[in-house]
């Protein structure tokens, strides 16, 4: 039988110590950092020694990498100075550890030094070192962790940055929003330096031009800011929107693709009153989708909406190849539901 690869995540054993996020990082002697994503990582990371610093600036900080490790060493920086400065301990590479360091942070479980803090970051990525992980979520050394789990998916990278905004207490237009995670689909680091830039800079609210005006360059219309803007019934903006993603060369099947996805989760939600947490367990969605839909529910009525339906599913076939202008179908179905009116050719 072959042997467990290295590069397997380790599976995560059931946790006895608290649980914290990565937005709200804490100290602790032992705190646990896993997950891939580096980014919130690094922000917890970041957090707890601002943390650790305002309580008093005579902070020690120490960086060890567990995979090249000298015997003795994590010891030797958290033993308390002569002068009693706390001292914060960061430790990378834990999934790459040396057998010394395994063993000596494992031995360091059973009596953590006093005023001292060691961030272990695992990222997930073997399962090497799964015997101090396993330790450290049993409650010994007093630890907590904090998970940083993967965002790979569009509506994972959405709550990323409406979270980075409201953290901030930085008010942003969901349009605005969407453009700014299309623009940075890529880079999760890059997304949450963009969201930073912003909540910088800005004083007041953020809106379309905003983020046109800093990230133009590389924000290219979204299926999803042409479908926007024509559920909220801006038609020009819409026509708009829809001959810059045209140019910048989007498809335009995933185009009626991304209209047809609102449509069908506000006729999902139409008409049902239940609270929005409900609602979304139910239809397995997410509370802000629901909150989402319901905003663009205003003003329409079940003909409208029904009407909506109906143009969007004569474009996808129309792009689908039967018709030969797929961009007249295109501009027929945006003009329905912008104008949520028959098409007057």
């Amino acid at each position: 039988m072959a042997s467990t690869s290295r590069r397997s995540a380790p599976a995560k054993a059931r946790s006895a110590i608290p649980q914290v996020s990565w937005r709200d990082p804490q100290p602790a002697p032992i705190v646990l950092v896993s997950g891939p994503e580096e980014i919130c990582a690094e922000r917890a990371t970041a957090g707890i020694r601002e943390y650790l610093k305002a309580e008093d600036p005579s902070l020690e900080v120490t960086d060890l990498r567990a995979d090249d490790y000298a015997p003795g060493t994590l010891l030797a920086v958290t033993s308390p100075s002569l002068f009693g400065e706390p001292r914060l301990v960061r430790v990378s590479g834990v999934e790459r550890c040396s057998d010394a360091f395994l063993a000596e942070a494992v031995g360091y479980l059973a009596q953590p030094q006093e005023g001292a803090t060691v961030i272990l970051r695992h990222t997930g990525a073997s399962v090497r070192g799964k015997k101090l992980l396993d330790a450290i979520r049993a409650g010994e050394g007093g630890g907590i962790e904090i998970a940083c789990p993967a965002i790979k998916r569009d509506s994972d990278r959405y709550d990323f940055a409406a979270g980075e905004f409201s953290a901030a207490r930085k008010r942003i237009a969901p349009t605005a929003l969407r453009a700014l995670v299309s623009a940075f689909a890529d880079d999760l680091t890059e997304l949450g330096s963009a969201c930073q830039q912003l909540i910088a800079d800005v004083p007041g609210d953020i809106d379309d031009r905003i983020v046109e005006r800093y990230y133009g360059g590389r924000v290219e219309t979204s299926a999803f800011t042409v479908a926007d803007f024509a559920i909220a019934g801006r038609y020009g903006d819409a026509l708009l929107a829809l001959r810059h993603a045209l140019a910048s060369g989007s498809d335009p099947v995933p185009l009626v693709a991304a209209v047809a996805s609102k449509l069908r989760t506000m006729a999902r939600v139409a008409g049902s009153r239940e609270p929005s947490r409900a609602l979304a367990a139910r239809l397995g969605m997410k509370d802000w989708q629901v909150d989402r839909a319901r905003r663009d529910l205003v003003g329409w009525s079940q003909v409208t909406l029904g009407m909506a339906i109906h143009a969007t599913a004569r474009a996808d076939a129309e792009v689908k190849g039967a018709s030969r202008d797929p961009v007249f179908a295109l501009e027929r179905m945006i003009t329905v539901i912008a104008t949520r009116a028959p098409f007057a050719a």
